[in-house]
């Protein structure tokens, strides 16, 4: 486990593979260290006066977890539940801590290896989502692979608002 405050999830083994999702047909990547489990579409229950983004809270193993769109997070039209729909189960750095959260996605693909040569700063335009929350892009196959930071994707606030939800949903 990564000591606290520092952003170092990733391990020596796993610096190189990322798990490819997709989301409004482009293809998207995270780190797999940052990865904790990818879930099937289950019953999502919602929070009041929560962000549209966050979708709700749904029940892990007998713990809340916090759900996202990262559609709506990202001001893409949010899309209909499909037999593909996946909800990936990562950490997320919220200051000195880390706030565990699921983040639904149209459809998880595999884990890839793209070697650090084959990836590219983030462009600062042209993108639909803002460069600040790209890592990279990576080259695959004559592909190319958005490689999210999800640490820069929520501000402080909107994972305060999203783990509160999710203790009210708790009691």
């Amino acid at each position: 486990m990564p000591e606290q405050g520092t952003n170092q999830f990733v391990s020596d083994e796993t610096a190189n593979q990322y798990l490819t999702f997709v989301l409004d047909n482009e293809n998207y990547a995270l780190n797999v260290g940052r990865v904790r489990e990818v879930l099937e579409l289950t019953e999502i229950t919602r929070i009041p006066r929560m962000p549209d983004y966050m979708k709700g809270v749904i029940n892990v193993r007998s713990k809340v977890l916090p759900v996202v769109d990262l559609r709506l997070k990202f001001e893409m039209d949010e899309a209909e539940e499909t037999v593909d729909t996946a909800i990936i189960v990562t950490d997320v750095a919220a200051g000195e801590d880390s706030v565990t959260i699921g983040c639904r996605a149209d459809a998880v693909d595999q884990v890839i290896d793209i070697a650090p040569e084959n990836i590219e700063p983030p462009p600062r335009v042209g993108t639909r989502i803002s460069a600040d929350f790209i890592q990279g892009i990576g080259k695959v196959d004559e592909k190319f692979v958005i490689i999210l930071n999800l640490d820069q994707v929520f501000a402080a606030d909107e994972l305060e608002a999203v783990e509160s939800g999710a203790k009210v949903a708790q009691g």
